[in-house]
């Protein structure tokens, strides 16, 4: 996993962030930054839309690992939050996670967090399903 968190912008090699969003007030922690819970939920949700597409239907987070929270992100910052695949197996899915801000009057942006998270597919039944197969996009008209 990738710890340069100097890079000059946020990646091009995996399309549109999955969550675009600003950071409020009401999201800080008691010395003003960002609070890391809001950041780690915002997190699941990108990492929750990639798994819910693959999966074609509900996914339960398992695991978060190796969390790392490179730099703070500050009130009024535009936070980008990129998800992708990294494995399928047969019920879960890992799903690769970085979070990038984009400081509020300006154009520099850099890497703030990073992790990995572990989902499940769940059933109807509310247990784990299998996960179909990756199915090839048609853009026939």
């Amino acid at each position: 996993m990738p710890t340069d968190v100097s890079e000059p912008r946020q990646p091009t090699d995996r399309g549109s962030p999955v969550v675009r969003t600003i950071a409020m007030p009401a999201d800080t922690n008691p010395a003003g930054d960002i609070f890391g819970g809001w950041l780690m939920g915002q997190m699941d949700l990108a990492a929750g839309n990639v798994a819910a597409r693959r999966a074609r239907g509900r996914c339960a987070t398992i695991s978060v690992d190796a969390m790392t929270f490179h730099r703070p992100v500050i009130v009024g910052d535009e936070v980008s939050i990129y998800a992708w695949i990294v494995k399928v197996g047969r019920t879960s899915l890992r799903i690769q996670v970085e979070v990038w801000r984009r400081e509020r009057e300006g154009e520099t942006t850099m890497k703030v967090t990073e992790g990995l998270f572990t989902f499940v597919a769940i059933g109807s039944d509310r247990r784990p399903r299998p996960i179909p197969p990756e199915v090839e996009e048609s853009w026939e008209v």
